[in-house]
């Protein structure tokens, strides 16, 4: 997929993405010290394990299963045991990132520092880099508002155009009331792997649905799989008492909040999402992280692969 982006003005790094800062976040990951990456994820939780495919060193011999390649059938073993056995193979390919974006019109709300889409950005970019840096290749597929893929590349050329199309998905048109739920885009992103060895979900949590569980326990079967939620200040603690101004699809209103009731009820209805989806990885043992818009999202995002250790 070639990404153009040299026409547009680019962001402010507030409501909309800025490419410069993107690209800029490149320096930020060759001051780090690279930690050993998890390249797949076991269904009870996310330790590391062995992958195999053909065409590499010989690991070991299994019995037979159901759905393995009769051309990896270990004859030699088979003859001497009676049983049907398969090789299997120590994969030897380069990992790879898949990044699943929310582009859901929630993700256009900020009150703090930046919008929620600007701060996805950011850590999308950043787990780019440091995903390259690691010899990984990555890809990112976009779900809410905007349905794209852009396929695996790695290397430098690879975060480039990650970083370009963050950009040029955050410059199309204001979101729709498009919705999609997040088992849905789940069951996208399974057809949509390209072998990607891990999957970085990147969401406010608002299209989290009932499905989206059994979708990523599916998922954990084939890569290994991590959540970083962004939210808002406001989404996360309770606001001062005061009046909030807000816009909505051009439309703008008050919120008047006294009470600490009334403080409390905004903030639980604000922070749904966020909150479901946090849950939701946990339950799962999966990797989860929260930021909200006023943070750096770089430890957040790259602490998700491993430990990140200062370069001396």
């Amino acid at each position: 997929m070639n990404v153009v982006v040299q026409h547009r003005v680019d962001g402010d790094g507030r409501s909309q993405v800025s490419l410069a800062e993107l690209i800029a976040l490149r320096g930020r990951v060759g001051r780090v010290r690279m930690a050993p990456l998890v390249s797949r994820a076991a269904r009870s939780g996310q330790q590391s394990s062995r992958l195999y495919g053909r065409g590499m060193d010989y690991a070991e011999s299994r019995v037979y299963q159901a759905g393995d390649d009769v051309r990896r059938l270990d004859w030699r073993l088979t003859a001497r045991s009676g049983k049907l056995h398969t090789k299997l193979f120590q994969e030897d390919r380069e990992g790879c990132l898949l990044i699943l974006l929310d582009t859901h019109a929630s993700m256009r709300f900020g009150t703090r520092v930046r919008f929620k889409s600007v701060q996805a950005a950011r850590a999308a970019a950043a787990a780019a880099w440091y995903a390259v840096r690691a010899g990984e290749r990555v890809g990112m597929m976009a779900f809410g508002h905007a349905d794209h893929l852009l396929r695996p590349q790695g290397g430098p050329r690879g975060a480039l155009a990650l970083c370009g199309a963050l950009a040029e998905w955050d410059a199309s048109p204001p979101p729709s009331d498009k919705h999609e739920p997040l088992s849905d885009a789940l069951t996208r992103a399974s057809r949509v792997l390209h072998g990607a060895s891990r999957v970085l979900l990147i969401s406010d949590g608002f299209s989290c649905d009932t499905s989206a569980r059994q979708r990523l326990l599916d998922l954990t079967r084939h890569a290994g799989v991590s959540v970083l939620v962004v939210a808002d200040a406001l989404e996360l603690a309770l606001a001062p008492a005061g009046r909030y101004p807000l816009e909505h699809a051009g439309e703008r209103s008050e919120v008047l909040l006294q009470s600490e009731r009334q403080r409390r009820e905004f903030q639980r209805a604000l922070g749904a999402g966020p909150a479901r989806l946090g849950e939701l990885a946990r339950s799962l043992g999966l990797r989860c992280s929260s930021i909200d818009t006023t943070a750096d999202p770089f430890d957040a995002a790259t602490g998700l692969f491993g430990h990140v250790r200062p370069a001396r």
